[in-house]
């Protein structure tokens, strides 16, 4: 059953769940990071830093959506959101927050790019966390 999980369809079945995981959609991809790393030691790098890029990319998804609502009401806990900016977007990670967190960035239009600095950030730091515990 091991010979199918080759490296190359376990790097992107991390990328595909870290992606999907960073949107509203419901699921998490540090159990699959973990596989992959048994499966795999030897990639512990690539697995790392492509499980960061699906779910900054996931977490950039659910920042467009943000930018997309109409500023026509107050979303809950703006302000907060307004004082700290984006680097309350190292919690990104974060479960049930860190949607709420990339969606409110988006709806208050912060700068995209940092946004996504900030979030791959707080990511791939605990996308190393998870790997070596």
């Amino acid at each position: 059953m091991t010979d199918f999980f080759t490296s190359d369809l376990s790097l992107w079945g991390l990328f595909l769940s870290s992606l999907l995981g960073a949107t509203l959609l419901p699921g998490g991809s540090e159990f699959v990071l973990l596989g992959v790393l048994k499966l795999h030691p030897e990639l512990f790098w690539p697995a790392i830093l492509l499980g960061t890029l699906g779910n900054t990319l996931g977490g950039m998804i659910t920042f467009g959506m943000g930018y997309m609502l109409p500023q026509t009401q107050q979303l809950k806990h703006v302000e907060k959101m307004r004082r700290y900016g984006t680097p309350a977007l190292l919690l990104a990670w974060a479960p049930v927050i860190g949607d709420a967190l990339c969606l409110t960035a988006g709806w208050l239009r912060l700068n995209p790019w940092r946004a996504a600095l900030f979030m791959a950030t707080g990511k791939f730091a605990r996308y190393c966390l998870v790997a070596l515990i």
